[in-house]
């Protein structure tokens, strides 16, 4: 039995959970919780990473001795470090203007096709190459000698060692897909520096031992699967091959694992990715907009009582109003109520009815995306697993369910931390196995709960689907 450490940033939040693990065991508490905050300065939308590092430190001392840390956060984001070393500037939220257009500009020098092709990364507006298309010129891009994704980054802060886990690193649409390397051809023509980008890690690598006058003690800090979706996805307690995962927080990420990617130009038209899991899996997935339209509209209605809004939208009649998630204007942050009405909410409507247009809305994209991934890679699925914070909204899980017409399986909340905790405690020698046996482990110690589809609603979601399109 060995004890881990397993921070997991969220786009909102954060928390440094202590996972055990062994033979037949597999536990997690949680040491410290944070909230993870932007901060607009100067026009411009940045993350407080100096704030999370400290965050970092104080949950990792509360944690107590462990045998290992693994970090994982999301993707795309980067901190610039000096020729010393030293950071230059808080790095800028992926939710930044500054992007705007960019993609445009980018595929008048490589086109779309070609972009998938070398990277099968889906088209975002904030995807890390656009931001570096975005910052060319600035001082601070000047100035740079190193790039360092955020997990990296603290690992960094953490270790004094610079690397590139590829789970995230495949986010920044600057790897090349075949041959698993940094696009330095890629990134010459569009005049980023290959020599920001440090050398690549999977996960199971054992980074290095703390720096000592951080006051942890004697531990490794070991590379896992640094995008939260990756180590997710390591913890979805599937019992096989054919299901798919729905990653719900802020983003669903919405998708199947396979053994080699797809590049089709269907597959590009629909915005799927092809992003690189643990033991070089694939995970085949599309972006979907997720809760962040729900936690908007909490945080400007003052934090109501979720669950109690949650009972209160159930009651609310199916398919009232129906918004397109997909749809950019819900990118930024603030007035998310008022871009809600302005897309299809009922103007009049209050925060039950709002609850229930965008739980409704959000079914019926992981309805599409579900249905689009078994169509565009040829792997059909019997089960429909949702892991992260929307495991916890029974609403969401049950519409989910009766979208897909598939049984869903909810749980566990906290697969990311689980995630990061299994790739740690096999690199220690804890547990062992390949990925199947790693999930075996999380369904003999994990709660699960299981929402069947509703056969009364399977007609409405076709004719919901249609309207919306319409």
């Amino acid at each position: 039995m060995k004890t881990f450490a397993a921070v997991d940033l969220g786009a909102s939040s954060g928390r440094v959970m202590v996972g055990r693990a062994g033979p037949g065991t597999l536990s997690l508490a949680t040491a410290h919780r944070f909230a993870n905050e932007a901060v607009r300065a100067a026009g411009t939308l940045h993350w407080d990473i100096l704030g999370l590092y400290r965050e970092v430190l104080a949950g990792l001392r509360r944690a107590g001795p462990v045998d290992g840390i693994g970090i994982d956060s999301w993707a795309v984001d980067y901190g610039l470090l000096d020729a010393t070393g030293a950071l230059l500037g808080n790095p800028v939220h992926y939710r930044d203007s500054r992007t705007d257009g960019v993609a445009a500009r980018v595929a008048e020098v490589v086109g779309e096709d070609e972009l998938y092709a070398r990277t099968g990364l889906q088209k975002l507006p904030f995807n890390t190459i656009y931001q570096l298309v975005a910052a060319a010129g600035t001082p601070q891009l000047e100035a740079a000698r190193q790039l360092l994704l955020i997990p990296d980054l603290l690992a960094y802060w953490l270790t004094g060692r610079t690397g590139a886990e590829i789970t995230n690193a495949s986010t920044t649409q600057l790897l090349d897909l075949g041959s698993a390397r940094w696009a330095g051809e890629l990134m010459t023509t569009l005049g980023i520096r290959p020599t920001l980008f440090p050398p690549l890690r999977a996960p199971g690598t054992v980074i290095g031992p703390v720096l000592p006058d951080l006051g942890l003690g004697r531990v490794d800090v070991i590379a896992v699967g640094s995008h939260d979706t990756a180590s997710a996805v390591v913890g979805v307690p599937a019992a096989g091959p054919d299901f798919a995962y729905i990653s719900c927080g802020t983003w669903s990420l919405v998708g199947v694992e396979l053994d080699a990617p797809v590049l089709t130009e269907a597959s590009r038209r629909a915005n799927f990715t092809n992003e690189a899991g643990v033991d070089g899996t694939v995970r085949y997935l599309r972006n979907v907009m997720g809760l962040w339209p729900l936690q908007e509209c909490l945080r400007e209605w003052g934090s109501p009582d979720l669950p109690a809004l949650l009972r209160e939208a159930a009651a609310v009649p199916a398919f009232r109003t129906l918004v397109d998630l997909d749809d950019p204007v819900f990118l930024p942050p603030g007035d998310m109520v008022g871009r809600l009405r302005n897309a299809g909410a009922d103007p009049s409507a209050g925060p039950a009815e709002i609850v229930r247009c965008v739980l409704d809305s959000l079914a019926l994209a992981h309805r599409r995306a579900v249905r689009q991934a078994q169509e565009l890679s040829g792997r059909q699925v019997d089960a429909v697993h949702i892991v992260g914070g929307g495991a916890r909204n029974e609403l969401l899980c049950q519409l989910t369910a009766d979208a897909c017409g598939l049984p869903v399986l909810a749980g566990p909340v906290e697969a990311t931390a689980l995630g990061n905790v299994l790739i740690q405690a096999r690199a220690a020698g804890a547990v062992g196995g390949d990925l199947p046996a790693l999930r075996g482990l999380l369904r003999a110690t994990q709660p699960i709960v299981r929402y069947r589809p509703r056969a009364a609603t399977a007609a409405a979601w076709p004719a919901a689907e249609r309207r919306l399109r319409a």
